[in-house]
């Protein structure tokens, strides 16, 4: 199976401005900029590609440990799981942090902790970046 996407960008780097699509169309022209990769501390003005890598390697890991628990028997009523890529100029990507909370009823912490690391080492994303360091907390709710 393969998934595309779309990079327009027109201008020099620091001044210029690109669009981002995606085949599913859930991403449709969505503007990217210098200013929101490396000025824009607040991350509001446009997307980029480390917030892109971020939503990737947090859905993948997710639906990874989401199929780790209910294989154990123990299905998560809800998984929470944020992402934090940093991008350091001149180095390029350096961490991917993993955020997550879980509810998952009946599972001991020390079960729902190893299954999240067996997610963080299989998930599809996490071996994409297996480069990087990852670092993963995670609590139950």
């Amino acid at each position: 199976m393969k998934r595309t996407a779309q990079a327009v960008w027109s201008g020099a780097l620091r001044d210029g401005k690109g669009s981002i699509s995606t085949q599913s169309g859930v991403i449709n022209d969505s503007p990217y900029t210098f200013k929101a990769r490396f000025e824009d501390e607040s991350g509001k003005s446009a997307t980029n590609p480390e917030e892109l890598i971020a939503a990737a390697h947090a859905s993948c890991f997710t639906m990874q440990l989401s199929h780790f628990l209910a294989e154990a028997g123990h299905p998560a009523e809800k998984l929470t799981t944020v992402a934090e890529v940093t991008v350091q100029p001149g180095v390029g990507i350096t961490k991917s942090a993993l955020s997550l909370t879980g509810n998952v009823p009946g599972i001991s912490s020390a079960d729902f902790t190893a299954s999240a690391e067996k997610a963080k080492a299989n998930c599809p994303v996490s071996k994409a970046l297996s480069s990087i360091e990852i670092t993963l907390e995670a609590k139950l709710a």
